[in-house]
């Protein structure tokens, strides 16, 4: 299904599905919603996936922008192998048009992936193995658009006992999205928010795709679901659409998915925008834990309070944290010591409290 190219020593997957040959001879990439229609020669809106000669390439396959160590909780999951620690990278490029992207420096960067760094799928499970990852994250940039890259990192991680992680905003076609989430163990999806005008106005996308993929996830896969939504103060904070988000969750995905809150700073084209008080995400965690949602927390600011897991039975703290820093651990195999209820995730087995 798939052909290597190998030109001046470097590769460039050239990908035989997620593609139409249009009538005009231009070639359309059928990964995300986008659906772009690229001449010969012409890039995708991702910067990254390409029309060579009649197909799509990824430019960016074996290349990232660095590998870094990370505790999982900063992804963020709370609920998944907690205090382990994950291997992260990302590449260029993305398929979201965010105006106040934290991390534009590279998914707005327009440079050639293979002046990054050189890694293949093999050396990132060597690396994972040599410190005690328990899995690979794919983040930083969104995985969707490095898809190919992604998956066979993925298959090869899953086959040594590596546990593999999407941090995305979910922005992806039905059927890569099959073949995507089914070699993901975990996924932190970022719902950007919960309004068809704030993402067309601040993102250039639309939501829709986005609740589709988070219920696909959710409903049909085994792979475990975080959601993240970041809060720009008079954009996006409403007490009405976080209602209206947390309403959505709990009738599509059920009231146990872990919901983090994220504070918002300046950045890309929203440096004339406030960063966003803690207050602001305290107002919707309480907004969030008062509709009914077990699991809510806020992320990259944060007290014990509201970064710590609560037991959805008996409302005893199971797992005690001040933002990534655990304090104290009440499960024992999953299950609360307190009342013997399971914490919903994917956790250790024979865990001691502390």
């Amino acid at each position: 299904q798939r052909q290597m190219c190998i030109r001046d020593r470097n590769c460039i997957i050239t990908l035989m599905k997620y593609q139409n040959v249009l009538n005009d001879n231009r070639v359309q990439c059928t990964v995300c919603p986008r659906n772009c229609k690229l001449s010969n020669g012409q890039e995708g809106f991702c910067h990254v996936r390409k029309n060579e000669n009649g197909e799509i390439v990824l430019t960016s396959y074996g290349y990232n922008t660095g590998l870094a160590i990370d505790p999982i909780e900063k992804k963020p999951l709370y609920h998944f192998f907690p205090t382990s620690s994950v291997l992260s990278f990302g590449t260029l490029g993305c398929n979201m048009g965010c105006q106040y992207c934290q991390n534009w420096q590279t998914t707005k960067n327009k440079s050639d992936s293979q002046l990054l760094n050189s890694t293949s799928p093999e050396e990132i499970l060597q690396i994972a193995k040599k410190y005690n990852c328990k899995s690979v994250a794919f983040t930083y940039n969104d995985p969707i658009i490095f898809l190919e890259y992604a998956v066979d990192t993925a298959k090869l991680c899953r086959l040594n006992g590596i546990k593999t992680i999407a941090v995305t905003s979910g922005y992806i076609n039905p059927e890569p999205a099959k073949e995507f989430f089914k070699h993901m163990d975990a996924a932190n999806i970022d719902l950007k928010g919960f309004s068809e005008e704030f993402y067309k106005k601040n993102c250039l996308a639309h939501l829709q795709p986005v609740l589709d993929t988070i219920k696909f996830v959710r409903n049909e896969t085994n792979c475990w679901l975080e959601l993240t939504t970041m809060l720009i103060e008079g954009e996006n904070d409403s007490e009405d659409e976080i209602n209206s988000e947390c309403e959505w969750i709990i009738n599509n995905l059920g009231n146990t998915v872990p919901l983090h809150f994220s504070s918002f700073f300046p950045s890309y084209k929203f440096t004339d925008k406030k960063s966003t008080d803690f207050s602001t995400l305290l107002n919707a965690y309480k907004i969030a834990v008062n509709s009914g949602l077990k699991y809510v927390y806020t992320g990259n600011l944060s007290n014990q309070e509201t970064s710590s897991t609560y037991c959805k039975n008996c409302h005893n703290p199971i797992i005690i944290r001040n933002g990534y820093e655990l304090l104290g651990y009440n499960l024992v195999d999953g299950k609360c010591i307190f009342c013997g209820t399971e914490c919903d995730g994917r956790f250790e087995k024979h865990n001691n409290s502390k």
